[in-house]
């Protein structure tokens, strides 16, 4: 009784030490869950990175592995969606060519998943040849549609964002939408603003809130408690790019890019969203390289 009463004790002093909630402590590696409202839509969860799976009478539609760094992540992920049906995958669509999302995708060829991919993301990954990530089976331009089962998922390219590749999935049924790292839900900009299509993300945006849907499943957990997006996400990504646009812009044009311009730049309206101190210096360096480079 003495030991279980200090081994309690000790993990609650290590989360009140953390400052964060035991719950958060306590969450898993790998989860999946269904999405409330439907009857058949799933996120899985490895890590911080997730993808949408949707299981239909004839087989399930999958999305991005989400293994890289960890070996054995696409075969975790066919596992989890075992457990919910003993349908075959049909199809595995990557969001886009960046592997911290598609590495992982040999299990599902092994499986017999047909691999689809935009045109962009296939001709990257032709050259990069990573082993974790087989190339795509089928390469598509800016718009396909998959019927399997009763469900219809659309596959959309809207131009550059955070890759050249990156593919907006859309359930027309269920009005959900899966879009991978474009839009960090409730958290500010992170490392993967440093290779963005500035500029042109705004365009995206405004494309992605003129299409109908109402719920978005992101690549990463949404803020606070894995919430799913919905369009003022994207009003307040795009909001927070203008700003941030405008604000590196006059010192850009003042020829204060690299150094100078990195250090004296702040978005203080925003200084109290998640990942906000780690993420300012890669929002700086990328539109210090557009407004000082012209890049």
């Amino acid at each position: 009784m003495k030991r279980v009463l200090c081994s309690t004790l000790g993990a609650a002093l290590l989360t009140a030490a953390l400052g964060l909630p035991a719950q958060a402590q306590q969450r898993p590696q790998i989860e999946t869950k269904k999405v409330d409202g439907t009857d058949n839509v799933y996120i899985f969860r490895n890590g911080n990175h997730q993808a949408m799976f949707v299981v239909t009478k004839d087989g399930v539609i999958a999305t991005d592995p989400v293994a890289y760094g960890r070996p054995t992540g696409g075969q975790q992920y066919l596992d989890e969606i075992k457990k919910v049906t003993d349908k075959p995958v049909k199809f595995l669509i990557y969001s886009h060519h960046h592997f911290d999302h598609i590495a992982g995708g040999k299990a599902f060829k092994d499986a017999g998943a047909r691999i689809i991919a935009h045109k962009n993301a296939t001709a990257r990954l032709k050259v990069l040849q990573d082993p974790h990530t087989p190339i795509p089976d089928e390469s598509i331009g800016n718009k396909k549609v998959i019927k399997l089962g009763g469900t219809t998922l659309e596959l959309h390219y809207l131009g550059l964002n955070h890759s050249d590749s990156t593919l907006v999935m859309r359930l027309p049924k269920e009005k959900i939408v899966f879009i991978v790292d474009t839009i960090p839900v409730g958290a500010f900009p992170g490392r993967g603003f440093i290779d963005i299509y500035p500029l042109e993300t705004e365009e995206f945006l405004k494309k992605v809130m003129a299409m109908d849907w109402e719920r978005m499943i992101p690549g990463h957990p949404g803020q606070p408690n894995g919430r799913l997006g919905n369009k003022d996400d994207v009003k307040a990504t795009l909001t927070l790019m203008q700003d941030a646009s405008a604000e590196m812009k006059k010192m850009g044009q003042d020829g204060k890019c690299w150094d100078q311009a990195e250090k004296d730049f702040k978005l203080p309206k925003y200084e109290s969203m998640p990942g906000y101190a780690n993420g300012l210096p890669f929002v700086a360096r990328r539109y210090c390289g557009l407004w000082g480079r012209g890049t």
